[in-house]
């Protein structure tokens, strides 16, 4: 069983930089494959970004990248998103989750464990 808490949410301003963080329980937490997804109000789930379970490959969403990264501690059981060039679009509650399975990065229906998420609200 893995427990996710997710940190670091909070009101910027457009253009600013925020880092969520995703704490872990579970001493296997290493061998996930980690992920953000974000929800707007009256919107799917959306994938945001990956990180493998095996490597340090990572995927994005085309309306992050270059602007989000995803890390990982493995030592710290924690996955990190950093967010900058924040915008309004960005607004959203962020999840944090894992699965046994490496692949199909994108669909959230493929991860077994979630986060409560954390608020991230970009103001123009």
């Amino acid at each position: 069983q893995v427990q996710l808490v997710e940190s670091g949410g909070g009101l910027v301003q457009a253009g600013a930089s925020l880092r969520l963080s995703c704490a872990a329980s579970g001493r296997t937490f290493s061998s996930y494959t980690k992920a953000w997804f974000r929800q707007a109000p009256g919107k799917e789930r959306e994938f945001v970004a990956a990180i493998s379970r095996i490597t340090d490959n990572t995927y994005y969403a085309d309306s992050v990248k270059g602007r989000f990264t995803i890390s990982k501690d493995n030592a710290k059981n924690t996955v990190y998103l950093q967010m900058n060039s924040l915008k309004p679009e960005d607004t959203a509650v962020y999840y944090c989750a894992a699965k046994f399975s490496s692949g199909n990065y994108g669909s959230p229906l493929q991860y077994n464990y979630w986060g409560q998420g954390t608020q991230v609200t970009v103001s123009s």
